[in-house]
């Protein structure tokens, strides 16, 4: 069954295109990724799925309701975790899901028929009464998370969940994720995070300039785009070594004092690196990241 589906969508502000002509369908069920780096247009499609902001042109469809016009009905059943923080801090854990359920329309009954595992799966249940201000980063963000699972959606919007989280917090948070995905819900997830990704995400696009320039499995993704195997040259004397020893590479990438050697065989890499001196290396599997600094550049994006 396809929650959702994109066509033909285009947003422009004072002539300048932010979304051109973007196509998204998603399955029940899966978790779909949309990447891109600062700019990319990535904030205004995703506001334009929600019925926030009214697109140019294009078409629309959640759950069976077209956007914008049945927006309000749509996001009954839908969650929504935003990028930053928006919980009350005048509000206890408890009553932050108390309030937020609220606006759902959800009785006593069924707020006190939720809460109880709403709290648990936050890890919160010891912290029902505790302050917002009193939690640690990888609290509020289970609580955010566990406050958009409130009206029990069938799909959620996921806006760079895991930011300025520890590796633990994102791990737990992670293992939360897949839990929802096992208990069949659908997952629109935008992060900047390539690991997360490529460990969540069963699909996704790659949007820069306002269009979608990839999409896939992370796996077909990584095998249409790049060579097999890396290897990460560092130090003062990588780009020496680089322009002495680029013809072993099928591909080379320099970035500052890093070379990035791609290859199908890096046998003969290792050989050639083996007791060089002023520098360290990494061999490793190509991953996505690969493929999204390939596809959309290493310059930085402001």
């Amino acid at each position: 069954m396809r929650v959702l589906s994109a066509q033909g969508l285009r947003k422009s502000y004072g002539g300048t295109p932010v979304v051109s002509g973007v196509n998204l369908e998603i399955e029940a069920g899966e978790c779909f990724g949309l990447l891109g780096p600062n700019g990319a247009g990535k904030t205004t499609t995703l506001r334009c799925l929600l019925g926030l902001t009214e697109p140019d042109g294009g078409e629309v469809s959640i759950l069976g309701f077209p956007i914008p016009g049945s927006a309000r009905r749509a996001r009954a059943r839908i969650g929504v975790v935003p990028q930053m923080d928006n919980l009350d801090p005048d509000f206890t854990v408890r009553e932050n899901l108390v309030v937020y359920a609220r606006y759902f329309g959800l009785d006593q009954g069924a707020v006190d028929a939720r809460l109880p595992g709403l709290l648990e799966f936050a890890g919160l249940a010891h912290r029902a009464d505790a302050k917002i201000q009193t939690l640690s980063g990888g609290m509020k963000r289970r609580l955010t998370l566990a406050r958009a699972l409130v009206n029990d959606p069938d799909l959620l919007f996921l806006d760079e969940p895991t930011t300025g989280l520890d590796p633990q917090a994102r791990h737990v948070m992670w293992e939360g994720l897949r839990r929802l995905l096992n208990q069949g819900k659908t997952i629109f997830l935008t992060t900047h995070f390539m690991d997360e990704a490529e460990r969540l995400c069963d699909r996704l696009s790659i949007l820069d300039q306002g269009r979608i320039i990839a999409a896939g499995t992370p796996a077909a993704l990584i095998e249409r785009h790049i060579e097999p195997l890396v290897v990460e040259i560092y130090g003062e004397q990588a780009r020496t070594w680089g322009e002495a020893n680029g013809h072993l590479c099928e591909r080379m990438e320099t970035a500052g004092e890093t070379v990035f050697c791609y290859t199908h065989g890096d046998e003969a890499v290792l050989e050639r690196l083996r007791g060089a001196q002023g520098m360290r290396y990494l061999n490793r599997p190509a991953n996505l990241e690969d493929v999204f600094l390939r596809l959309t550049g290493r310059e930085l994006r402001d």
